[in-house]
């Protein structure tokens, strides 16, 4: 778990994440990562993020333990004038301030720009909102499934009768490591000038960013795209493929891996066939060069095709459960994946480690999420208040 010591290129920098769920802490995970002192803040009874699918003994689901790596936590009831006191004293102090809330919310709890850059000046606000800070959809709220319908990208998944959403939240995660970007250039232009910003994500944002070449594609054709099941919409074979033992996903795009392909399969003259002439050609024709290559799958074992793909440079990969992932000693020795502590607990858990690694940057996960108000305490006499205030505050149900 632990790292050779390096260098922590955000060491004093002070990070108040008055984020929930996925874009807002998952962004302050990431300053952590790099050494930011980051404190959580909680509703005094826990926020909804936290038991989601609950796994450890005191009810924290998988997505608190992966947000919140490398956190300090507190609780703290913001709807109180001493909460919203606590809260401008934590104001006062932070460099950053992150919170992904809806405008409205923002304003009701003194968290937009105009009180923030009041209070502190060379804070810099992020916030992570469903569709932005303006625009007609600026007050609505919305998960990361808001940002996968509205790119497109649900349309174009699954198929013409049934369109598919993904489980896996890319937008949220993408919008998370976006505002963190924007959190170092804000850092870094503070540097210049003295002064915070204003850092905004959205998760509309994200999504058409996702989306981007294909929205290019249509303004420019009209082409007028169709979900596709698994054929990809330029290049074939680019499908997901059964075996005797499991799936493959293949993708054959350009024409040298093209006539590799075809020398693996043992159909050199697909080569010359029309069919197959680029790209764009064998997208028209997908399904010809996916039926060719599930009759060769179909006969052969997940290895078999893994390692002939393999010899012939042919890009490919396991279609790999959950189970199988966690089980895969290669992902875990490249470092993808880090058997991690849970607080509190003999338990380790797969956390994956931070996104970018460094030679000379200690981007670690050096300590597990903390549990409900593990930290409360010690913050508050940090911010100035005295052991009997700390006591009025939990008298009162401040904390």
């Amino acid at each position: 778990m632990t790292a050779e010591r390096k260098s922590l290129p955000l060491a004093g920098i002070k990070v108040i994440d008055f984020g929930r769920y996925i874009a807002g802490p998952y962004c302050a995970a990431l300053l952590a990562d790099l050494g930011a002192d980051v404190i959580r803040v909680e509703k005094v009874g826990g926020g909804e993020d936290r038991t989601i699918l609950p796994l450890t003994s005191s009810g924290d689901g998988p997505m608190y333990l992966q947000m919140n790596r490398n956190k300090r936590a507190m609780t703290l009831d913001l709807s109180s004038p001493a909460g919203r006191a606590i809260s401008r004293r934590l104001i006062e102090k932070a460099d950053v301030v992150i919170a992904n809330l809806p405008p409205r919310a923002l304003a009701r709890l003194g968290m937009d720009w105009d009180t923030v850059s009041a209070i502190n000046p060379a804070a810099i606000l992020v916030v992570a909102t469903a569709f932005g800070l303006n625009g007609g959809y600026s007050d609505k709220v919305g998960f990361d499934t808001v940002g996968q319908a509205m790119s497109g990208a649900v349309h174009l998944t699954g198929t013409p009768e049934q369109p598919y959403r993904t489980p896996v939240q890319y937008v949220d995660i993408g919008t998370a490591t976006a505002c963190a970007y924007g959190v170092l250039a804000a850092l870094i232009d503070r540097q210049k000038t003295g002064l915070g910003q204003l850092v905004e994500g959205s998760l509309l944002r994200t999504g058409v960013i996702n989306t981007n070449a294909l929205l290019l594609e249509e303004a420019r054709t009209g082409i007028a795209r169709e979900a596709t099941a698994n054929l990809g919409f330029t290049g074939a074979p680019v499908d997901i493929f059964q075996t005797t033992t499991g799936w493959v996903v293949l993708q054959v795009l350009g024409q040298p891996i093209f006539k590799r392909w075809c020398t693996m399969i043992g159909r050199p003259k697909l080569e010359s066939d029309p069919r197959g002439t680029d790209d764009p050609t064998r997208g028209a024709n997908a399904e010809f060069f996916s039926q060719i290559m599930r009759e060769w799958c179909a006969t052969r074992t997940r290895e078999e095709v893994l390692d002939a793909c393999a010899q012939a440079r042919v890009p490919v990969a396991p279609v790999l459960s959950p189970r199988e992932v966690i089980a895969d000693p290669n992902i875990t020795n490249a470092g993808h994946l880090v058997w991690g502590e849970v607080a509190d607990e003999d338990a380790l858990v797969p956390l994956a480690a931070p996104p970018i690694a460094f030679s000379a940057i200690d981007a670690a996960i050096r300590s597990p999420a903390p549990r409900l108000g593990a930290h409360t305490d010690s913050i508050l006499r940090d911010l100035g208040y005295s052991e009997t205030q700390v006591g009025l505050f939990r008298e009162q149900g401040v904390v």
